[in-house]
């Protein structure tokens, strides 16, 4: 971890995916799409063969009470402890562990990437501490556990010791846990005192956090003015696509409930005011619906992984009426953004939404009027082959299901 960061909090978090136990063939899957959606709307909920894992955050929490989030959280010193090299001693001379090397040139990695780990006393990787934190704090925050047995290494390191690895399409991960609940359960408890007791786990339980089952997304930075003057974060996203729902339950603490839900569900829930979801998950939900097969978001998170990703700070522009926060690529976007943190408040405006948008033509942003009256506008085409959201606009209003969040 960085201890030299004044303004941010380093962290990590994942979008688990899990695909549903009676989920149709990818031909009538196909057939749903193409009967119920237009290509500029998004699927109905029948349209997806998977869930994507959410956790509602306590009211008491310090930051983004009640709100619905991928699991993840802050990174722990022990995540970047040298005592992981013991347990991924098999993949100490693979590149990134095994992970992969991104194309991306490292003067424009996000910070939070090209860091130097070493330069900061840890000779693990943040390629590989941020996928171990983000490992850790699902298991604390929903009791899933994304490790892989010692005894089935040999077959991830057939796979990432050779060099045209990449070239081929991995399987979707599948979880095959050889431990009780009572004893991941008391894991869970010891992890969640103390998170260097995750080291401690996987050295007893002989099992390696699943590092290679997490795929690079993206990389937030929490803007000003927003949620806490002091509680900002620079957090790395990633995704892992899973077989099958795992077993799921909350700490009761932090997160006070859980919820498998497919992508449209999920937005349909936001636009009904059921429940509230942050910028950067309704728009990586936005992501998704475009693809309703998870073998589609499977293969494609594996590809894009290896092109990078971009850092974005949202600019947040303030009138008396909405809200625009503005993301790279934007022509209202800053030409010199402070990244430092350090900027405080957001930018004021007295121009009229219509005139503000009349006179940008590439378009990054959010429009808001309040925390449920959203807007999406994109048009520029993403860096590191990333795909533009389909828009909360386009959720059908007559969206109906039997589900309750």
């Amino acid at each position: 971890m960085n201890t030299a960061l004044k303004h941010w909090r380093e962290a990590a978090t994942v979008i688990v995916t899990a695909g549903m136990r009676h989920a149709q063939s990818a031909e009538c899957l196909r057939a749903a799409v193409d009967k119920v959606t237009a290509p500029s709307c998004v699927p109905h909920t029948s349209a997806f063969d998977y869930e994507v894992l959410l956790l509602k955050r306590s009211g008491k929490s310090g930051f983004m009470p009640n709100a619905y989030v991928f699991p993840g959280g802050l990174v722990d010193a022990s995540d970047f402890s040298s005592e992981w090299q013991d347990i991924f001693k098999s993949f100490l001379k693979a590149p990134n562990y095994g992970v992969g090397v991104v194309k991306q040139p490292q003067e424009t990695r996000p910070p939070i990437f090209a860091t130097d780990r070493v330069k900061l006393g840890s000779p693990i990787p943040g390629d590989v501490a941020f996928r171990i934190c983000a490992v850790r704090e699902t298991f604390e925050e929903s009791g899933v556990l994304l490790v892989v047995p010692k005894r089935e290494e040999s077959s991830i390191y057939l796979h990432t010791g050779n060099v045209n690895a990449h070239d081929t399409q991995p399987a979707i991960t599948r979880l095959i846990l050889p431990w009780d609940k009572d004893v991941l359960s008391k894991w869970r408890s010891l992890v969640i005192n103390n998170p260097a007791n995750f080291i401690n786990m996987c050295k007893e339980l002989q099992c390696l956090p699943n590092i290679w089952a997490l795929h690079e997304w993206g990389n937030w930075l929490t803007p000003t003015g927003v949620y806490s003057k002091h509680r900002r974060y620079d957090t790395a996203f990633y995704i892992c696509c899973l077989q099958e729902t795992p077993y799921t339950l909350q700490d009761e603490k932090e997160i006070i409930h859980f919820k498998w839900s497919t992508p449209s569900e999920v937005l349909h829930r936001y636009k009904s005011r059921e429940l509230w979801i942050a910028p950067p998950q309704l728009y990586d939900l936005g992501r998704m619906c475009r693809f309703p097969a998870l073998m589609e978001l499977h293969h494609f998170a594996c590809q894009r992984s290896l092109e990078g990703c971009e850092q974005w700070l949202p600019i947040n522009l303030i009138s008396d009426n909405y809200i625009i926060s503005i993301l790279p690529g934007d022509d209202l976007y800053l030409e010199n953004v402070d990244c430092s943190g350090k900027r405080d408040g957001p930018l004021i405006t007295d121009k009229s939404l219509k005139e503000l948008q009349s006179s940008s033509s590439d378009l990054h942003r959010f429009i808001s009027q309040d925390l449920y009256t959203v807007s999406l506008n994109v048009n520029i085409s993403p860096k590191y082959n990333h795909l533009q959201p389909l828009s909360i606009q386009a959720v059908d209003g007559d969206f109906k299901t039997s589900s309750k969040l």
